[in-house]
């Protein structure tokens, strides 16, 4: 081994300065390695069994492994072990033309921007040689620890395990010709719900298979073996043909091991270089034979098994992640990158195969580099209903939108954990019908609906979000109580949202039966403090919580959240009829500002309420009333969009790709808000009520959520809470006296 000269020689191609090592040529590079196998004009080798093609998919694997810990040494920081240990299957993917892989873990990130480099995607962001790779690897505006939206050719962000499958099943099923892999470690398989996921969704859509599971089987996790790291190789594949998959394609690397090595995991990179070939060649074809099963209706799964760590500088949970010892002077770090060193030839050869594989750059190809051709779906017919006539029930006011929209964009999905008609949303399903093996018109469900409602959250969330995220329009629906288990999933998104090269319609939802609808049913199902979450994210600028007071803003509400990009919008509303309060109108303005005036008497002093909800406005209004004959002057503000009502430095708007820098001024804040005491009102978290009371300069206190109890009314459960006009009333005049 050498050590690369501070000036790059002209042997050595410019993309190459800042490696530290080059190797001599492996054995017969000359006759199968010198000239690159993808041919120019050609996205792929020829076919898996050519000796060349074999030859150089092992060298783009060395090559991976070497950046990969090369990048995180230059920090001391990052996780080499777990992708090193799949890096032939990765290498065959590309060298198949397979560029639009998505990954479940977001400790792979170092192993994917080292793909995305050696394809030159991430010139796009101004790296162009190992030595710019290293300097931008975990740094601001950079290589993040963990994939996010913001890097070119990456399809997905990872970091939280269990979510990567709904990428790759959302992608497969916006692109039904192309393959869209993702990498599952065994450590993380355990995590809820991958495989439910896939269940349900090949339940649903039988003939959308071009998503293919490639399991990491390693035998470790993060810190310690994984728990299926005893399973048997027979179990493994009983355990992928139990939960559906026809197919199993399992390349064991112990099989080709020459080494004795002990245990059920062995290091390729140990064999001798003819078995480490033909290991290589068993993963290309099986990853050949995979692929063409997805591709063809079959659904199938890859798993690799080869020991964590191989090929790096440790093996099993101890070569997960470096620390700051591991730094590229330390001699463990110097043999494992002189082990894997590359000829500079071949270095050029790995380059030419990964920028042509695929047809170019994954920044260049990838699906989520292009916007997804939206449906026309022209102007929504809104019906408006008249102020204090007839009550309403909002969710059903804007299930028949959703049915409109549904019927007009084909790829229109809506998403709900079997719960529509609970929440006051059966025409959507009457319009849209619940997607079942099963036809039955009494329960409005027939194969290819546009409603898929497993009995899960993170499977409803997971495929709506990132259908989103992959350019779709959708619909989350769910009782608000519940959503929070499907929430981790809808945050990444929002992220990634906000990091976005690209436009890509807001991820919706519409969560009902808040928990003063629930009391009957107890406290499981009054769970608001998944509003306290969504105030939180309020703060990261692209997250817009509303709360429709009725029928009419509700429509005008989710009218406006079609037409946004980049954001999450969360819309809360009950499904019991209840009076209009507020025109078209007035939404738009609710929408604009944040709040609107719903009622004003003047007095000798004024208190305001701002309310958040709908049937919290029920006892503000009656309290107002005894107000009014004591000569108390009252408003009652309805909290339609409150990120609205923040002042601009309190979030971090200007930051997001498609930034929104709506907020209301100061003059108008204290216009609408201005008064002697201010009491905010919400029948969830607390939290929501923050951006008023920041800024309101009154007396002021709040009324809001406590705790659930069973109850058997709603009214009822809003006394439990404090919530009445009695104790509204009270506060009210102390805080004017």
């Amino acid at each position: 081994m050498t050590a690369a000269t501070s000036k790059a020689s002209s042997t050595v191609p410019n993309f190459c300065e800042g490696i530290q090592y080059f190797g001599e040529a492996l054995p017969d590079f000359e006759k199968y390695g010198a000239t690159s196998v993808i041919e120019s004009g050609q996205s792929a080798i020829a076919s898996p069994t050519d000796t060349n093609a074999v030859y150089q998919t092992l060298l783009a694997a060395d090559a991976l492994r070497y950046l990969t810990l090369q990048v995180t040494g230059s920090k001391a920081s990052g996780h080499p072990g777990g992708f090193a240990s799949q890096a032939e299957a990765y290498a065959a993917l590309v060298m198949l033309g397979h560029k639009n892989i998505i990954t479940e873990v977001g400790h792979h990130a170092p192993g994917f921007y080292s793909a995305m480099f050696l394809d030159r995607s991430l010139e796009d962001m101004g790296i162009s040689t190992v030595q710019q790779l290293r300097d931008r690897f975990r740094e601001k505006h950079g290589l993040l620890g963990h994939l996010s939206g913001y890097i070119p050719g990456i399809l997905a962000p990872a970091g939280p395990l269990g979510q990567g499958q709904h990428f790759a099943m959302a992608a497969a099923l916006l692109h039904r010709d192309k393959l869209f892999p993702f990498t599952v470690g065994d450590g993380g398989l355990g995590e809820p719900y991958i495989m439910s996921a896939m269940a349900h969704f090949n339940t649903a859509y039988p003939q959308v298979t071009n998503f293919l599971p490639v399991l990491v089987w390693n035998g470790y996790s993060q810190e310690h073996h994984s728990m299926v790291s005893l399973k048997t190789n027979d179990e493994m594949i009983a355990y992928w043909k139990g939960n559906g998959f026809t197919e199993v394609v399992l390349v064991n690397a112990k099989d080709f091991d020459d080494q004795n090595q002990g245990g059920d995991y062995v290091d390729s990179t140990a064999f001798s270089f003819p078995k480490r070939l033909e290991f290589t060649k068993a993963v290309l074809i099986g990853m050949d034979k995979a692929a063409r099963s997805a591709l063809s209706g079959t659904l199938t799964v890859f798993i690799i098994k080869q020991l964590k760590g191989a090929g790096v500088h440790a093996l099993g949970a101890k070569s997960h992640n470096l620390y700051p010892k591991d730094t590229l002077d330390a001699p463990h770090i110097v043999t494992a990158l002189q082990k894997r060193a590359l000829s500079a030839q071949a270095w050029q050869t790995v380059r030419t195969n990964a920028e042509r594989a695929g047809g170019g750059p994954a920044a260049k190809t990838a699906v989520t580099e292009f916007e997804f051709p939206l449906a026309d779906i022209g102007q929504l017919p809104l019906e408006e209903y008249a102020v204090g006539g007839e009550a309403k029930v909002s969710t059903t006011a804007m299930g028949r939108l959703v049915g409109i929209v549904g019927n007009k964009d084909k790829n229109f999905l809506v998403t709900n954990a079997d719960g529509n008609e609970a929440s006051g949303i059966a025409n959507i399903n009457q319009a849209l019908k619940i997607n079942h093996p099963t036809t039955d018109e009494l329960y409005n469900q027939a194969p290819g609906g546009q409603v898929y409602e497993p009995l899960s959250e993170d499977a409803c969330a997971g495929l709506a979000a990132g259908l989103s995220l992959m350019g779709a329009r959708t619909l989350w629906c769910s009782y608000e109580s519940f959503a929070i288990n499907g929430l981790p999933i809808w945050q990444t998104v929002t992220q990634a949202m906000a990091e976005l090269r690209r436009k890509t319609p807001s991820t919706i939802t519409l969560f009902t039966a808040g928990a003063l609808e629930q009391g009957r049913n107890g406290w499981t199902h009054q769970r608001p403090e998944i509003e306290a979450y969504f105030a939180s994210l309020m703060r990261t600028g692209n997250v817009f919580p509303l709360f429709p007071p009725d029928a009419n803003s509700i429509q005008g509400c989710y009218e406006w959240a079609l037409q946004t990009k980049n954001k999450g919008i969360v819309i809360t509303a009950s499904k019991s009829p209840l009076p209009i309060r507020t025109t078209l109108k007035q939404t738009e303005e609710g929408l604009e500002k944040g709040a609107i005036l719903l009622h004003e008497i003047a007095g000798g002093k004024t208190v305001v309420f701002a309310v958040i909800g709908d049937m919290t406005l029920i006892p503000v209004f009656e309290a107002a009333a005894f107000l009014e004959t004591e000569g108390i002057g009252v408003k009652i503000i309805s909290i339609i969009n409150p990120r609205r009502l923040y002042r601009p430095h309190d979030t971090a708007w200007d930051t997001c790709s498609e930034p929104d820098n709506g907020f209301l001024s100061d003059a108008d804040f204290e216009q609408l808000f201005g008064g002697d005491a201010l009491i905010g009102v919400t029948g969830g978290a607390a939290a929501m009520l923050e951006p008023i009371m920041l800024r309101s300069n009154s007396k002021r206190d709040s009324f809001a959520w406590k705790r659930g109890e069973t109850t058997a009314s709603a009214g009822e459960l809003m006394a439990f809470n404090g919530l009445t006009a009695e104790a509204l009333t009270k506060r009210a005049i102390e805080l004017v006296h």
